[in-house]
């Protein structure tokens, strides 16, 4: 169940790294017979390094806009890394996932010009620069199927619809090992990859009289993923694996962890934490993870969040048994370091040997995280570390040729920074390609369907979770492929699902939790947009449907004046509704969406339906692609400032959208993430 690791000093090599000699090396290949007695009361430090979410930023730079960014890029969070290890004299760096997908870089090497057996993955080559102890797998992780995981990764996969594990070639994967706990193939009932893996290290520490000594200690860490991939990637795993709850797998796999001769166990878990009541399917299992004895630290992500964090005011943060000040659950240290490679997450373990064992000193260990933005204000980021530019140049530069593509003209702009108060300029072409995609294969292959309306759904995918660069933005002019990637940014399929008209209500109140709750009567600014993700705000955008939210109603009973052609909708009436996997899934728990309804689970990525729809079309225009708005805010006068955030400067743009009841009301939110404070007036 465990695998040594060669020393990390290893395979730093010639890029600078320190050597390690005497801190991070191969505990060697004896028993504990052969390693030297730990002395009593003997203390030291073990750093634990966390990156998690990296989704391919490789390099500060955006795709979309074929310019820099700052903001994101594992070359700066390289930098954070050597800073750590020179400080801390005994570390270890483990990835939590959702690492080789996200980026056009990414979709490059899986899609277009597919990286060969022989050759490592650009993600893992940048990785292996700086070198990592071990990982584990996220759910973007299975967004490219099977065949190709096991190939990035150098593992042998021993499920269906491959051929058996000796016959499959052994490619380059990265020079660290995975582990994975709870995903298991249903051909063998085997995980597919190592549930944990060992860590054998030399550790520094000092004995009770001051007196310096090195010992062994053993660090086992042990992976999770989110158990919904088998929804959200359902065309790639369904028939070929399982998936195991988190807390079942940790109970089983932890103790047998610990009886291997386990001093710390790690668990790199891809998820955020959700203290609501625990089932073996949920996404954000780490609030009950924590409760799981023999556990010593929690290494989370997913959620693209941060923790510790003591500014979060969410039920979860303010649970019982969180402190999202010092950064524990149920006294377990626990830490999410952001995601596109903006922080690391630190765990410094105090250690002290107990009965000659190690044992961890709860009270003196610290979590923190450490940051690529050294400056708010004036937007400093920490250097980059050039080792990793160096090493996949070739593979960057490729990417930025293939996203200049041309594939169209537009005569508008496309773009979300007003998305959430009814602007489809760049949502309309997206739900026009998947409709149009949809209305041909159901004509063509579903006769069953032929008569049923075909409507379409997207999302603001980018509406400024990062800061005020986060937004769609494709120029008026030449539309490229890394527009199209712009405009749709998941390496999503297209799925068409039949509802009702009551079923279209329901996903529509769904979207509608996107809004805070407004209370007419308040004279004190309110915020109209909630936490809810932007990714879920599903909207139609089409000239047959139209409907209002009322956002004063609570949530579940916002939508009003649903109509079909004119007339209110008739509740049982059947549509067909193109969306995506992720969506048609379950994803996003959307009521009455499960998986049960998809009449058509598309092998085509939605993306690459938008491609063709704009290269058949060659011009889009304002009028008929980009003004179909099917829904607006129910009117309502509000004593005070309705205000939500969007990139600053950007008025003139909902301007020019028409949007004249939108005004700016400070220009600068204070974050420093290029965020401007608007006002709407919703009586209008």
């Amino acid at each position: 169940m465990s695998t040594s690791i060669l020393p990390s000093r290893m395979r730093r090599g010639a890029l600078g790294a320190v050597v390690l000699s005497s801190i991070l090396a191969l505990a060697g290949c004896g028993s504990d017979d052969h390693s030297p007695r730990l002395p009593e009361a003997g203390t030291a430090n073990l750093v634990v390094l966390e990156t998690t979410d990296l989704h391919a930023n490789l390099l500060s730079y955006d795709y979309f806009k074929l310019a820099e960014d700052k903001s994101v890029g594992f070359e700066r969070t390289a930098t954070l890394i050597r800073q750590a290890r020179a400080e801390f004299s005994n570390t270890v760096l483990i990835d939590n996932g959702d690492t080789i997908q996200g980026t056009a870089l990414a979709d490059y090497q899986a899609l277009v010009s597919p990286v060969t057996c022989s050759a490592k993955l650009a993600t893992y080559k940048a990785m292996d620069a700086i070198g990592y102890d071990a990982g584990t797998l996220g759910n973007h992780e299975f967004n490219y199927g099977l065949p190709y995981l096991a190939q990035v990764t150098g593992t042998r996969f021993n499920v269906e619809g491959m051929p058996e594990p000796t016959a499959q070639p052994l490619c380059k994967g990265p020079d660290f090992p995975l582990a994975l706990a709870n995903v298991t193939s249903l051909k063998d009932g085997k995980t597919l990859y190592k549930p944990y893996v060992m860590l054998e290290r030399k550790i520094s520490g000092v004995d009770k009289d001051g007196k310096a000594f090195e010992g062994t200690i053993k660090v086992a860490v042990i992976g999770f993923t989110p158990p919904p991939i088998l929804s959200w990637d359902k065309r790639w795993l369904d028939g070929k694996v399982d998936v195991q709850g988190v807390v079942e797998a940790a109970g089983k796999y932890v103790p047998m962890a610990r009886a291997e001769g386990a001093d710390l166990v790690i668990a790199a878990s891809h998820g955020g934490f959700d203290s609501r009541t625990y089932s073996a399917t949920m996404e954000n299992a780490n609030y009950h993870l924590a409760k799981v004895a023999g556990i010593d630290g929690i290494l989370m992500g997913h959620s693209h969040s941060e923790f510790p964090n003591a500014a979060c005011t969410t039920t979860d943060c303010n649970a019982s048994g969180v402190d999202k000040v010092k950064g524990s659950l149920h006294g377990v240290p626990a830490v999410m370091p952001s995601y596109w490679g903006k922080a690391i997450g630190v765990i410094q373990y105090s250690l002290e040997v107990k009965n000659g064992k190690w044992s961890v000193v709860r009270d003196k260990t610290q979590v923190s995280l450490r940051k690529a933005l050294l400056d708010a204000a004036t937007r400093s980021y920490v250097a980059v570390d050039p080792a990793i530019g160096a090493v996949v140049q070739a593979e960057h530069a490729s990417a930025i040729e293939y996203v200049k593509t041309p594939i169209g003209q537009s005569d508008f702009n496309l773009s979300t920074y007003f998305a959430d108060v009814g602007d489809v300029s760049a949502i309309q072409v997206v739900n026009a390609a998947q409709a149009d995609y949809v209305a041909r294969y159901v004509a063509a292959n579903l006769p069953a369907y032929k008569n049923l309306p075909v409507l379409s759904v997207s999302a603001p995918f980018k509406s400024g979770f990062a800061g005020g660069s986060d937004f769609t933005d494709v120029k008026a002019g030449n539309v490229a492929i890394n527009n199209a990637a712009d405009l749709y940014l998941y390496p999503n399929t297209v799925y068409a699902v039949k509802v009702t008209g009551a079923g279209i209500q329901a996903w529509l109140e769904k979207a509608a939790e996107r809004f805070n709750r407004i209370d007419p009567a308040l004279t004190t600014e309110q915020a109209l947009v909630s936490s809810f993700p932007g990714y879920n705000f599903d909207m139609f955008s089409s000239a047959d449907l139209s409907y209002e939210i009322d956002v004063t109603q609570p949530v579940g009973s916002r939508i009003r004046n649903l109509k079909y052609k004119g007339a209110a909708i008739d509740t049982a009436a059947e549509f067909i509704v193109a969306t995506n996997n992720y969506r048609g899934s379950g994803g996003g728990g959307f009521p009455g969406l499960n998986g049960s309804n998809v009449i058509y689970a598309s092998p085509d990525a939605n993306r690459d339906v938008l491609i063709d729809y704009i290269k058949a079309r060659r011009n889009l225009s304002y009028v008929a692609d980009g003004s179909t708005r099917s829904w607006r805010f129910t009117p309502v006068t509000v004593a005070g400032p309705v205000t939500f955030k969007s990139a600053s400067g950007k008025l003139a743009v909902a301007t020019a959208l028409g949007l004249t009841q939108i005004s700016v009301l400070r220009d600068d939110d204070g974050s420093g993430k290029g965020l401007g404070v608007y006002a709407i007036d919703l009586s209008r």
